[in-house]
Order: C-alpha cells, then sequence, then structure tokens
C-alpha cells in the first residue's frame, strides 16, 4: 500500500499550540508520526546570564502562561535551598492555594479545548464559564489573570486575609457544583465515550518506560505525582494522586476530570490549616551552589536545575518541563491511529509547547 506524509500543524483549526508532525499514513491509518519543533524558541534560559536572579522570577513565570504560577514557585525553591533560606509557613501554604486554584484554571482550559475538538461547542462554551469564575480569584487575590507575579525568592508578596478567605470558599462550592455538571458530560456522554474510549491505549509498562509524566501517567496506573515529595504545604495536606488503569484517551480525561476535585479539596484544607506569620524573609548576598527542584504541574513532573557562582546573576538555568518528557508517549499513541483520531490524541497529553521550546 502506498505510503502518503501528510503535515499535521503548526497551524491548525483544533490545535492551541503550533504542533508539527509529519503524519506517514497507509490510506486512513498513521503508521508513524515524526516530530518538528523549535517554532517558538525563546531562549529564556541564556536570560538567566543578564537578568538578577531576583529579577529572573518573572521570567521563570513566563515560560508557560497557563501554568506560570508554578514555574515561579519552582524557581523560587530551587534559589531557597541554596541559599537556605527558612521560607515563613504562610507562604508555603498560600503557594500551594495559589498553585491549585492554577491546576484548576488549567484542567478547566484543557477540557474546553478537548470539547472543542469534539465538536461539542457547548461543552466548550461551559467549560470556559467556569474557568472564569477561577480566573476571578486569581485576579483578585494577585492582581493577575494568568500571570500572578505573587511568587518570590524568600516567600510571597500578597497575602489573603481573613475576609477574602471566607468569599473564597463560598465561591469554591459554586464552582464544584459547575464543575460537577460539566465532568458528568465528559464522563458519561455517548459520543464522547465513542470517540476517546479504546483509542490511542497506552499500557502501565510503555508509560512507564517512556517517562510518561503527570495525568498521562497516571492514566495508565502508575501513582507518581511529585506533590508526594512534601514541597510547600503537601507534607501537611491528605491526598492521594489520581489514578485510572485503562490507559486510553478517556482514561486521560478521567485523571483530569478527577484532579478538578482533589484541587478543591487541597484549597479548602490549606484555608483550614493556613497559618498566620509573615509571608516572606528579608534576602540578603547571592546564591552560590547547586539544586535540582521538581513539582508537579498541571501537565505533570517539571524539573528545574540551577547553577550559582555567588554573583547577582546564575551562572546555569536548565528545565524539563512535562510536554517534553510526554512526546515520546505521544508518538507510540500516534501509531495506528485513525487520521481523524489525531487531534484528540494530541490533545490528551494536554501539549504547552510554549513551556517545551522555551
Amino acid at each position: 500500500m502506498a505510503r502518503t506524509i501528510i503535515p499535521f500543524g503548526p497551524q491548525h483549526p483544533v490545535l492551541p499550540e503550533p504542533v508539527h508532525l509529519d503524519l506517514v499514513v497507509e490510506d486512513e491509518k498513521v503508521v508513524e508520526a515524526r516530530p518538528s519543533i523549535g517554532f517558538i524558541h525563546r531562549g529564556l534560559e541564556k536570560l538567566v546570564e543578564k537578568k538578577d536572579y531576583q529579577e529572573f522570577t518573572y521570567i521563570a513565570e513566563r515560560i508557560c502562561g497557563i501554568c506560570s504560577f508554578i514555574h515561579g514557585q519552582t524557581y523560587c525553591q530551587a534559589v531557597e535551598t541554596i541559599m537556605n533560606l527558612p521560607v515563613p509557613p504562610r507562604a508555603h501554604y498560600l503557594r500551594t492555594i495559589w498553585g491549585e486554584f492554577s491546576r484548576l484554571h488549567s484542567h478547566l482550559l484543557w477540557l474546553g479545548l478537548m470539547a472543542d475538538a469534539l465538536g461539542f461547542e457547548s461543552l466548550f462554551m461551559h467549560s470556559w464559564r467556569v474557568r472564569e469564575r477561577v480566573l476571578k480569584i486569581i485576579e483578585a487575590t494577585t492582581g493577575g489573570r494568568v500571570i500572578f507575579g505573587t511568587c518570590k525568592v524568600g516567600g510571597v508578596r500578597r497575602d489573603i486575609g481573613p475576609e477574602a478567605a471566607a468569599d473564597i470558599l463560598k465561591e469554591l462550592d459554586g464552582i464544584e457544583s459547575d464543575m460537577r455538571e460539566i465532568t458528568r458530560v465528559f464522563l458519561k456522554d455517548r459520543s464522547v465515550k465513542d470517540r476517546m474510549c479504546g483509542v490511542g491505549v497506552l499500557t502501565k509498562e510503555e508509560a512507564y518506560e517512556l517517562g510518561c509524566v503527570g495525568p498521562t501517567l497516571r492514566a495508565s496506573g502508575v501513582s507518581q505525582d511529585m506533590r508526594q515529595l512534601g514541597y510547600a504545604a503537601f507534607h501537611e495536606l491528605r491526598f492521594e494522586p489520581v489514578t485510572r488503569t485503562d490507559g486510553d484517551s478517556y482514561a486521560r480525561c478521567a485523571v483530569r476530570c478527577g484532579e478538578l476535585f482533589q484541587s478543591v479539596d487541597l484549597i479548602r484544607q490549606a484555608f483550614a490549616r493556613l497559618p498566620g506569620g509573615d509571608i516572606a524573609v528579608k534576602v540578603t548576598g547571592n546564591p552560590n551552589g547547586e539544586h535540582i527542584a521538581r513539582t508537579e504541574q498541571p501537565r505533570g513532573e517539571v524539573v528545574y536545575h540551577l547553577k550559582a557562582n555567588g554573583t547577582k546573576n546564575l551562572q546555569r538555568f536548565r528545565v524539563r518541563t512535562p510536554t517534553f518528557a510526554n512526546l515520546p508517549a505521544l508518538l507510540k499513541v500516534l501509531q495506528g491511529c485513525e487520521l481523524a483520531d489525531v487531534p484528540v490524541l494530541v490533545l490528551t497529553i494536554d501539549p504547552c509547547i510554549s513551556c517545551t521550546e522555551r
């Protein structure tokens, strides 16, 4: 049978990100996928040599818009470890709260994009309607909707008072109710199941061997979540990683749906335990040393490697993002799929190419 190479992306009606794949197809079946990356490389890692290590927090946050806060948090954690800074407990809890709000708005955005890829326009609009409620909370507490700008080396820049906390918890009840209606459609609707169940199966062994992270890994039955390391306030909160065992597109969707309610529960726990005290410590001097920090982004584990030499500018900065880790799995599930399923499969890893290429 004759083979044809079909370019997919970087501009495509379904894709929110400039992913480019050369699909080798036989009739309507994909037999191989060849990725091409580098369309939006911004050289952010090189900027560490020009920006003060305090200023660079803002650069780290702009590696990705959707999961910006956790990028800034991971960078700050690495610098704080090098400098041995005693970050106040209240700052740890506030970082946890904002990090989980970041996960909420990221997963709701993804659900909307997945609904759009399935042709379910009303579900797309409802998902983003609920996300808007989350963004309003973020804007009220940080001043920004997507780029928060509240994390800094030594703690956080803003606090959340008792009245604001009470308002947030009340709003969370409404958000949780809306999310239950939306996720019920994603998990019960027949047309959604027809497009996702049994499509793009990734076994537990394949997910582990290919180095998958985040919901892509946990949907294949591997219970691994970097929040289990206990960074920020997670060592004092109760939670178990959300997992599924089927490893297909539906399972990856179900894991993200489960994590929506897990994040709401973690936010409530954090507010209930929120300690008093300062929200930051005074930082003097420059970092001198090397450290690797790992946290759980909405898409999975992100790894930050920092090397400092005692000056105000870091010597080396390197990031491994979750999308980069999940690309081998994407190429694996695309092999043997139908051409019409390619957009859905690409979206099931929740790709963030601006993160990947930096």
